[in-house]
């Protein structure tokens, strides 16, 4: 996995450091009259194209390539692998994608037609430096990429996942770099150039596929929605729990109803927790016996389906709160009563 999370700050510090460093060279050849074009009125103008477009392409590169990782960890599950890990890591790549790319190709497309224009020279100090800077701060982040690829599969993860993901990075370094060094290299960049084209409609198509094919691999929107309203309902239903085991304590029994429970001055609790978070629906409170009572309410969605698919799933145990979509009754546990019958328990001794 990329860890995009903890390790894009650290990547974003990186790089604009490494922005701040780009001047030094720059003013170097300007004041050694290196490059007689640097006073060209154009130049801070496709700097910053160069620059905005470095920053896009890191985005968009990570992007499809932390949906690439994600399909493979859904098609190849590993019990070592957290499932709603993989969700928001494809979530997040779905998001930087469908902004980064298009402003990297929008960009890419102004630089070139800079360059057939004469607007920016061929042989311009702005263009050789920051290209090759754009190809060291994508090496450094590809080599990041890979040690982390490789340090997953020493630590145990599946050959199979590793030599898919070990592909895919290369795919992707083979395809930045071949055509930065390309682009610079060419005799007369400022002529249109076919494979330049077949880079661009090429890319694109890759990156519009990974787009399409991510949003097979992640719940939509509205279930996503669903599923964060069914475990705010599940805390509540905590909540009342832990106050169901707080007047049991006190009272040496269960309430005969929540009524009662809101009436102990001894529990301190939203009345919020009493009902759905958005249909504002009560949880109905059952009384079983004189310890057991159940929690009733109307779930979205399934999170035993949900749970059956991580890999490291083995079933509920009697602390569950795992649920079927629809009206459903999950029984209370009363800790204090289990504790107090424990301690009269007696004590075998060999």
């Amino acid at each position: 996995m990329f860890g995009i999370y903890s390790g894009s700050i650290i990547t974003m510090f990186i790089i604009l450091l490494l922005l701040a460093l780009v001047i030094i060279p720059i003013v170097i050849a300007q004041r050694e009259g290196y490059n007689n074009n640097m006073n060209n009125k154009h130049n801070a103008k496709y700097a910053f194209y160069y620059l905005l477009s470095l920053v896009a392409l890191i985005f968009t590169a990570l992007s499809f390539g932390m949906i690439l990782f994600s399909i493979i960890d859904k098609l190849i599950p590993d019990v070592l692998n957290s499932y709603s890990n993989v969700d928001n890591q494809l979530k997040f790549a779905i998001s930087a994608l469908f902004i980064a790319a298009p402003i990297f190709y929008f960009i890419s497309t102004l630089i070139h037609k800079g360059l057939h224009k004469g607007e920016l020279e061929k042989d311009s100090a702005i263009r050789r430096w920051l290209t090759y800077f754009i190809v060291l701060i994508s090496s450094m982040i590809i080599l990041g990429v890979f040690i982390g690829v490789i340090n997953n599969f020493l630590s145990g993860e599946l050959t199979g996942r590793f030599i898919l993901k070990a592909v895919t990075m290369l795919f992707i370094s083979g395809i930045t770099f071949s055509f930065y060094f390309y682009d610079i290299k060419r005799e007369q960049p400022e002529k249109k150039d076919k494979i330049v084209k077949i880079f661009f409609f090429a890319t694109a198509a890759l990156v519009l596929a990974a787009f399409i094919a991510a949003w097979f691999f992640v719940e939509s929107p509205k279930t996503a929605r669903n599923r964060r309203l069914d475990s705010a309902l599940v805390q509540n239903i905590y909540s009342i729990e832990n106050a169901m085991n707080s007047y049991y304590d006190t009272n040496k029994k269960l309430p005969a109803s929540l009524d009662e429970l809101k009436a102990d001055k001894r529990n301190y609790f939203n009345e919020n927790v009493l009902m759905d978070p958005e249909t504002k629906a009560p949880i109905i409170y059952n009384k079983l016996s004189d310890k057991e009572f159940e929690l009733c309410a109307t779930f979205r969605t399934d999170s035993i389906a949900e749970a059956a698919k991580q890999a490291s799933y083995i079933g509920m145990d009697t602390y569950s709160k795992e649920h079927f979509a629809g009206y459903q009754c999950l029984r209370g546990n009363l800790y204090t009563a289990k504790a107090i019958e424990a301690e009269k328990a007696p004590v075998l001794i060999d």
